[in-house]
């Protein structure tokens, strides 16, 4: 049982049926798998064997997901690398996974030039350019255009082979690298395609970065039914709209920052969406506000995912959606979930603690790292540092990060409260609250925004307007700060440490 198999399933049973859509190319499950099976060869004819890392630095592009599918077939490990990475954090990843090959195209070359003095370990032959030729790389497209495209034979891949590593950070601390087996991947496929009510005949539409885990929520499911899978390059609102519109698009997995994008665009029309069946918002907390605002316009399709890379979810469906809307739903079938205190006992309903969860995605650990998977992993259940609460029928309510808690004058202040006040200002778009230090309360917190017109608002209007709404005293923000837009990851999540450092960077000058 591995996920290789599958592709060669669907060029036999669904052959004409379209796989992949990537700009003008549309391939059908034959076409697919020919195309996998020629970047096995390329990859074992390399020297590329079961066990071996290939590492990836490539935007969204049939190629990156050619490898993922490729390596899948001969038993090797995908490690997927951000874009944003720069010089020293990428080579700090590249030789904490033992990678043994890099693939990457000409936008990224120069970046991996000037890092491979210090990949002593990666053979010269192990560059792959996906895109033309260039001294020093190994032409891709050439060496598979050789290569032959039947099924490569006589390699034994199991369930509990590793199938990729996903690294959690790689720009400070240090490095975690997540293992997923195929076994956790085909769980994703299941879990996932049940949740959503996917089939066969889905067309799932993609448009954040695939190197992202969270990408894996939809792109799973797609695969194991033999779906349709549209990858767009980068995430365009109006493209976006216009390609739903066109493909019929029936699922689409979205973070709040796209979402929120949607909702503003002058392209949005039920007519144009009305074809979708799942929206799903995963990444970071989906703002109340929005969620009414996108429920009224395309009512009963929104979802949520809450989740951890390193193996846990709740989903909110859509048809508990009205009920439990400030939830982020229930574990799935074959998950469990506690909600434990800082004495790890379980607390009772309606009380705030850690989520700790388990189920068939769990990661097996962390790369080379069993100190850092035995802290995170206790007794079988997943401590994912995350504070949440659950109703009398089970749902999850989350309150915040640990690590984003901010304490002013001893009291426990949560930035999503705050936040859930900021975006109701009609000339917000987004919020980020965190605590800055105070001499006399220790912490305060201090909201930033993105307006949704530059000079719609002041940020002493907003200051004011945002104390008089809050709850309790000690959620009162010091002050405001309105930005052109936040720092994100690949991903599309906002980057809360990137903006305090900002802040504190340009403290004299008001940022």
């Amino acid at each position: 049982m591995n996920l290789g198999t599958i592709f060669s399933r669907h060029a036999r049973y669904r052959p004409c049926h379209t796989a992949v859509v990537f700009e003008d190319r549309r391939l059908t499950w034959r076409e697919y798998n020919q195309i996998l099976n020629r970047t096995a060869h390329v990859l074992l004819n390399l020297g590329i064997r079961k066990g071996d890392k290939v590492a990836t630095v490539l935007p969204n592009c049939l190629e990156l997901l050619e490898v993922y599918w490729a390596v899948a077939k001969i038993g090797a490990v995908v490690v997927p690398m951000s874009t944003l990475l720069r010089g020293p954090a990428l080579t700090t990843l590249l030789k904490d996974s033992d990678s043994a090959l890099l693939v990457t195209n000409s936008a990224y070359a120069g970046l991996v030039e000037s890092i491979k003095p210090d990949l002593p370990a990666l053979a010269a032959d192990r560059y792959l350019l996906t895109d033309g030729r260039r001294t020093g790389f190994q032409d891709y497209q050439a060496l598979k255009a050789e290569a032959g495209d039947q099924d490569p034979q006589g390699i034994e891949v199991g369930d509990q082979d590793v199938f990729n590593i996903m690294y959690s950070s790689g720009t400070t601390g240090l490095p975690k690298g997540i293992v997923h087996t195929h076994y956790v991947r085909l769980m994703y496929a299941l879990t996932q395609a049940s949740a959503y009510r996917m089939t066969p005949e889905s067309v799932t539409l993609h448009a954040g970065s695939i190197v992202f885990n969270g990408a894996f929520v939809t792109l799973m499911p797609t695969v194991y039914l033999g779906a349709t899978y549209i990858l767009l390059p980068l995430f365009d609102v109006d493209r976006f709209i216009e390609t739903v519109a066109r493909e019929k698009v029936t699922h689409v997995m979205m973070v709040p920052s796209q979402i929120i994008a949607l909702l503003h665009s002058p392209q949005f029309s039920f007519e144009a969406l009305r074809s979708l069946e799942t929206i799903l918002s995963l990444g970071a907390p989906l703002y109340r506000e929005h969620k009414e605002e996108l429920d009224r316009r395309l009512p009963g399709r929104f979802h949520e995912l809450y989740g951890l890379t390193e193996g846990f979810v709740t989903i909110l469906d859509k048809n508990d959606f009205k009920a439990k809307m400030d939830s982020v739903g229930l574990p799935p079938p074959l998950f469990e979930m506690k909600i434990l205190d800082e004495k790890g006992r379980e607390v009772a309903a309606g009380e705030v603690g850690e989520i700790c969860g388990r189920g068939p995605i769990l990661m097996p650990g962390y790369y080379k790292r069993p100190d850092l998977t035995r802290e995170a992993i206790v007794d079988g259940f997943l401590h994912s540092g995350d504070m949440g609460r659950v109703d009398e029928d089970g749902f999850l309510y989350l309150v915040d990060r640990k690590k984003d808690l901010i304490i002013s004058g001893g009291v426990n202040v949560y930035p999503r409260d705050i936040e859930e006040i900021v975006v109701r200002h009609p000339s917000v778009r987004e919020a980020a609250v965190f605590g800055v230090p105070d001499d006399k309360w220790g912490e305060t917190p201090l909201a930033a925004v993105v307006l949704i017109q530059s000079g719609a608002a002041t940020a002493g209007e907003l200051k004011t307007w945002i104390n008089e709404r809050v709850e309790a005293k000690f959620q009162r923000v010091s002050e405001v700060v309105i930005l052109d837009d936040f720092p994100r990851n690949v991903a599309g999540k906002t980057l809360k440490r990137v903006l305090r450092e900002k802040y504190w960077a340009g403290r004299d000058k008001k940022v």
